[in-house]
């Protein structure tokens, strides 16, 4: 066999652990924990990652999760964090780490930039203000051959950024429309007229393309950088649609890609006219210091900026509109474009082979792949890797003055060009550490790693490879299987990916499993503050981890979809498996006393036991197939129906076997039972691993068993399936339930109970008439005197139903004539069911015998007590 090191792990830096010491702090920016001092706030960060490790263990050991805790790794360890030098290194060597300045998205709060991946996990849909404003043109006369006062009409959703206006951009073929309006003229793209001047009256002046527009200049809106040079002027960009606004886009360099694209083609100023806290900066007066997007009021800083244009007379219209808006996913604050410098991994230059390796992972589902995953991959940019914060892996790189940089793969690395010993990893720690070399000294940089790239690097710094157990990665890469959620597809899973297709041109994994999210039962995310979801602890001690485990692995959840969690879902699964699949294991209990079983089961000749084993080999297969597949609700789902089979068939049709006083008839019962529940155990082990357990202890404990029993049901191994299965029996077995389940029908619908015996039951000319044995089961099972083609012989007292077959229209008729004879024998089974329940009141066993009395005026009732004493 194979032995799977389940270790656990443990995510310890970055923003979650942050903010937790931040509100124990009280701390309101990252200024604040300069001041505090570095090395305090990270040691006070060490401090609280373990605060719930016992919560954890506890709560794993219950659902019944065996993993190892004790040898966890802990991405703060030095063992981990050296081997994340490591992989930066071999990023570096290979040309994939370089140092950029661009727009991207920053948390004003954190003080840090985010990748594309965390900004994804923050959208929130909120209100905001959009304004259109008027820039006044100052060659209206020399261009455009305007008298008037001209403005050009510009629309923006972030009037924060008004400020840092330096450009406006048009599409250089696409219709503007000049039109008088109030003693002045407006220049707007004409398919949009009509959506910024309706209920306005206007006359229309001319028509003009995009490039007539070019080299139009106009005053600056705000005064603050009124001297830049090269500014204030009318340019052409590809990205200018009519899909909205005015078809002029204000351009302000440092908040958004576009505009930073047309400011280095450009070659105008560059203003940031925002600090990286997100407040104004002193130069724009009229705003200095105030957010520009407040956490507890996120339009207000616009609506000031809205109420200056009105002022000043720059305002044209104003708008509130709703939208999707980027949060932090850490501390739910606002999210700004805002460039500035950080370290990338450069994975366009890599996303050819990550996307070649990609084909050798199998997903499930199998969708994910060519979606969620695929898309993503297609579509990625090269990921930021740096952040401005504290407590983290650090990016190895120590600097000179003139700008050289020297990559540190290793403490050894460090300790031959410092020497000095390192201890700890962390930012305070190696801040410290300066060298020199070649007459030049080196620093560190600032910034510290984004923690996806330590998750990236779990393969590596688990062990930590390269520095020791080199034999034990190489065994355990790509690893065979790893599972987590759908949102993983544009994080844990496509960093390892990314990571192991640099450095290792392998894929970091072969194959994935991909679960949705578990909503509350009205579909909204489960809340603490709302209550909308029952208590996880009541429910394990209601219910069983199994039945929890069971109804979630079975769910649409294991699916990558949503699953609205129900209560009476994981109520249903313990009734109809947990509980039922026990009931099952008690009679059998009953019986087993000192009988032997053998490895291969009981090869019995009856029908009843051929049957179950036959569908116990079939399950075998259907769960091995799925989990070959690692399709676990394909794998699982089978279970249920199986264990249903097994009780409400199976052990019912057989309960006169268990009590014969046949030995053999008996003993082939007990052993075949006995045989499927040692087996159905080993199969339901992954699933439902603790009444697994119970039914594998139980069975060796009570049973005489040929072969030696491991210790556990999770030690032995996986049951082979068989290479032959009796699929006649199994078909000729469906064929006898359909066969009841109508006769069951008809009962209902003429009102006779099954306690009352009939005559006959008409059915088709199935091949089961050839054979005895089925057709006792369903006189059995109906209770009925004789069953086949053309035994309803002179009654007009029937019910019937005809069903639509392969060969044609199938016929049922039940005779539901009750002779005297017939009633004499209902009433028995109404005497015998009385009896039966008042010794289960009683609390009698089979063992004890009662003396029965009676007394009857009705002659019928007494000839009963007297013909079938």
């Amino acid at each position: 066999g194979h032995r799977v090191n389940r270790v656990w792990g443990w995510d310890c830096h970055g923003l979650p652990i942050e903010n937790i010491v931040e509100k124990e702090l009280g701390t309101k920016s990252k200024k604040d924990i300069e001041d505090m001092g570095v090395e305090k706030f990270n040691e006070l960060c060490r401090s609280k990652v373990l605060g719930y490790v016992s919560e954890w263990e506890k709560t794993i050991h219950r659902l019944g999760r065996w993993v190892d805790m004790k040898h966890a790794y802990r991405t703060m360890d030095k063992s981990y964090m050296e081997s994340v030098w490591w992989v930066f290194k071999e990023l570096w060597d290979a040309g994939y780490i370089y140092k950029g300045y661009k727009p991207m998205h920053i948390c004003p709060r954190c003080e840090t930039t985010l990748s594309q991946q965390e900004v994804t996990e923050g959208y929130k849909d909120i209100k905001d203000i959009s304004v259109t404003a008027k820039f006044k043109l100052t060659n209206a006369k020399e261009k455009l051959d305007i008298d008037s006062d001209a403005y050009l009409l510009a629309w923006t959703t972030t009037p924060w950024t008004l400020p840092g206006n330096v450009l406006i951009a048009v599409g250089e073929d696409l219709e503007y429309t000049i039109v008088k309006f109030e003693d002045a003229q407006y220049i707007v793209a004409k398919d949009l007229l009509m959506a910024n001047v309706e209920g306005k009256e206007f006359e229309v002046i001319a028509q003009v393309r995009g490039k007539d527009l070019v080299g139009l200049t106009y005053e600056p809106l705000f005064p603050y950088y009124a001297d830049s040079e090269n500014s204030f002027r009318v340019v052409t960009a590809d990205f200018v649609t009519i899909d909205d606004g005015t078809g002029l886009v204000h351009l302000a360099p440092a908040f958004g890609t576009d505009d930073y694209e047309v400011f280095k083609k450009e070659k105008v100023p560059f203003i940031q006219h925002i600090g990286m806290d997100g407040l104004f900066k002193k130069e724009v007066t009229d705003f200095a210091g105030m957010h520009v997007k407040p956490v507890e009021d996120h339009m207000a800083t616009d609506i000031e900026i809205v109420k200056w244009l009105a002022h000043n007379g720059k305002l044209f219209s104003k708008k509130k509109y709703e939208h999707s808006y980027p949060h932090c996913w850490r501390c739910d604050t606002p999210l700004l474009n805002y460039a500035t410098d950080s370290w990338f991994v450069d994975v366009t230059k890599v996303k050819k082979k990550a996307l070649e390796l990609a084909e050798d992972i199998n997903w499930s589902p199998a969708h994910i792949k060519e979606g969620r995953f695929g898309k993503w991959l297609e579509g990625a940019r090269d990921w930021s890797i740096s952040r401005q914060r504290f407590w983290a892996s650090v990016i190895p790189i120590w600097q000179s003055e003139d700008g050289d940089q020297i990559c540190v793969g290793s403490v050894e690395e460090l300790k031959t060009l410092s020497g000095q010993k390192v201890d700890d990893l962390h930012k305070h720690i190696v801040d410290k550490i300066t060298f020199e070399k070649e007459g030049k000294t080196y620093t560190r940089v600032p910034d510290v790693l984004d923690t996806w790239f330590d998750s990236g690097s779990m393969p590596y710094a688990q062990v930590h490879y390269p520095f020791e157990h080199p034999e034990v990665f190489e065994q355990g890469f790509p690893a065979e299987c790893i599972a987590e959620g759908q949102d993983q597809t544009r994080a844990w899973f496509y960093y390892l990916h990314v990571i192991a297709s640099a450095i290792k041109g392998k894929p970091a994994f072969k194959n994935v499993i991909v679960n949705g999210i578990v909503l509350a039962e009205d579909g909204k995310k489960m809340s603490k503050k709302l209550k909308n979801y029952p208590d996880p602890n009541e429910l394990l001690e209601k219910y069983g981890a199994d039945a929890l485990r069971y109804y979630l692995v079975t769910s649409p959840v294991m699916q990558a979809e949503n699953l609205n969690f129900v209560e009476t879902g994981v109520r249903e699964v313990y009734n109809k498996v947990v509980n039922t699949l026990w009931n099952v294991v008690e009679f059998y209990m009953m019986f087993a006393d000192g009988r032997q079983t053998t490895d291969d089961g009981q090869q019995s000749s009856y029908v009843l036991d051929r049957w179950i084993l036959a569908r116990l080999a079939e399950l075998k297969k259907v769960v091995t197939d799925g989990m070959d597949a690692y399709n676990l609700p394909e794998a699982s789902r089978p279970i249920m129906d199986f264990v249903l089979d097994l009780s409400q068939w199976y052990v019912r049709r057989s309960r006169d076997r268990f009590k014969s006083d046949d030995e053999a008839e008996k003993n082939s019962a007990v052993e075949t039972l006995g045989y499927v529940l040692l087996e159905l155990s080993k199969v339901m082990a992954p699933f439902t691993p603790f009444i697994a357990e119970k039914i594998y202890q139980t069975i060796n404990n009570k049973q005489v068993t040929t072969n030696s029993a491991a210790e556990s049901v999770h030690l032995v191994d996986w049951p082979a399936v068989d290479a032959k299965i009796d699929t006649e029996v199994l078909e000729n077995m469906n064929l006898v339930r359909k066969v009841t389940e109508v006769g069951n029908a008809l009962r209902k619908e003429a009102g006779v109970p099954v306690r009352q015996p009939l005559s006959s039951f008409e059915i088709p000319s199935w091949k089961i008439n050839e054979d005895q044995v089925f057709l006792d089961l369903i006189k059995e099972e109906l209770n009925v005197k004789n069953v086949g083609p053309d035994v309803l012989i002179g009654t007009e007292s029937y019910v019937e139903k005809i069903l639509e077959g392969s060969q044609g229209q199938d016929k049922f008729v039940l005779n539901t004539e009750i002779t005297d004879d017939l009633k004499k024998e209902g009433l028995v089974r109404e005497v015998v069911r009385a009896v039966n329940q008042m010794r289960k009141d009683q609390g009698l066993t089979r063992e004890d015998r009662v003396v029965l009395s009676y007394k009857t005026d009705d002659v019928v009732l007494a000839s009963v007590f007297t013909d079938f004493r």
